[in-house]
């Protein structure tokens, strides 16, 4: 069993995060693994420890500071790793999407794709629909609960609301995992040292015959407007609706 995990070089969540132009970070950000691809590759390590045998390869597009994230992931389990370089921030989601489906149809196939459901930097949720329509496969997200069969997965997927659903899909398949599938394992002394021999494949993006020509493209980071204080309404329940209107309509404007 092959199993391929798609990793993002994210901004780390705890980060004093600081824009410095018109889509950067400022340089001193610290960045790690996506929290949500964090899932995504402990389950494709417990599946295969399960199975007895296989190989769980992460492919991630990213700077070539990417690489020490794909040293904490293979830290916890990752055989090999392939980085697809691009200098870009944000690159778009469709050259991401199709540079990742080169390289898994360049390395054989897999019998599961998996994602997290969303990257924790521009949340646009929609790289694990884009890859799997570059590769022809099935597709569900918010996945909390995987068992694989001889030729399909029995997922559940987490809705709107907190309610599931039970699916089951066709394989190979993309999916994508997110908070309640597991929990992601920390690695030890011995698994770090091991992962810095492990290897890490550089990939230009001219090598898998794309320019870096985008149909979509983030081109600019404003930071969130500081707000005053939260009010606390009070007096009876149309002196608090009345005030209310007077606020969005004097104060905040939306009215």
């Amino acid at each position: 069993m092959r199993i391929y995990v798609c990793v993002k070089h994210v901004p780390d969540t705890a980060a004093n995060i600081h824009i410095t132009g018109p889509a950067e970070y400022d340089g001193k950000v610290k960045f790690v693994a996506n929290p949500y691809d964090e899932y995504a590759v402990e389950e494709a390590i417990s599946l295969v420890e399960n199975n007895g045998d296989g190989e769980v390869v992460a492919v991630c597009v990213g700077s070539s500071s990417a690489t020490n994230t794909l040293r904490s992931v293979m830290a916890m389990g990752i055989h090999r790793s392939i980085l697809v370089k691009t200098e870009a921030q944000f690159p778009g989601t469709d050259l991401v999407a199709q540079a990742l489906a080169k390289v898994i149809q360049q390395e054989g196939p897999g019998a599961l794709i998996l994602t997290g459901k969303q990257s924790v930097d521009s949340e646009g949720m929609q790289t694990s629909y884009h890859l799997a329509a570059e590769l022809g496969l099935p597709v569900a997200t918010g996945v909390v609960s995987l068992s694989v069969e001889a030729d399909h997965a029995v997922i559940q997927r987490e809705l709107d609301g907190g309610s599931r659903e039970t699916l089951s899909v066709k394989t190979p398949c993309v999916l994508g995992a997110t908070k309640g599938l597991n929990e992601p394992r920390f690695p030890k002394l011995p698994d770090i040292l091991k992962a810095k021999k492990k290897e890490i494949k550089e990939i230009e993006l001219s090598e898998l015959g794309l320019t870096g020509e985008e149909k979509c493209r983030l081109t600019a980071l404003e930071p969130v407007d500081q707000r005053s204080n939260a009010k606390i309404l009070e007096g009876s329940t149309a002196q608090i609706v009345a005030e209310l209107v007077k606020i969005l309509k004097e104060e905040e404007k939306v009215i």
